[in-house]
């Protein structure tokens, strides 16, 4: 008897695992798209949460300053409102600033996993960041 129960457990475990990546997986399509003259695949979350990217908490000066330099440099990218009387200046943070620019990278990139990885210092979240006058595109 307590093999059967065992057996049983087992089967709804794996049962509850197969529909829990069967809807996780079901609203993801893989798809080209040329990007810098290459061609990439990405994974379009259809259904799926608005998402946003920001800075970890944690994450040190040195590579927030990384962050929102290599940000602001690509193509699609405007930081003009983390600059002094933009509408996302204040708060006056190193923090806040580079949260907005990986952001609009995160955007203009894809809104794809990698495209907010920034070493280990971006964290994707659903929870929309924007605030009073400052407003982060989806």
């Amino acid at each position: 008897m307590a093999g059967t129960r065992h057996a049983l457990a087992i089967f709804l475990l794996a049962l509850a695992l197969l529909f829990c990546f069967a809807d996780c997986s079901g609203h993801a399509e893989l798809s080209s798209r040329h990007s810098n003259g290459r061609v990439q695949e990405e994974r379009r979350n259809e259904g799926v949460a608005t998402s946003w990217c920001i800075a970890k908490p944690s994450t040190d000066d040195e590579s927030l300053n990384h962050n929102i330099d290599y940000s602001c440099r690509q193509k699609g990218v405007d930081c003009r409102p983390i600059q002094p009387g933009g509408s996302c200046f204040n708060p006056d943070s190193i923090i806040s600033h580079a949260s907005f620019a990986m952001n609009l990278f995160y955007k203009s990139a894809g809104k794809n996993y990698w495209n907010c990885h920034f070493n280990g210092t971006g964290l994707i979240v659903t929870q929309n960041p924007s605030w009073a006058t400052c407003k982060y595109p989806t």
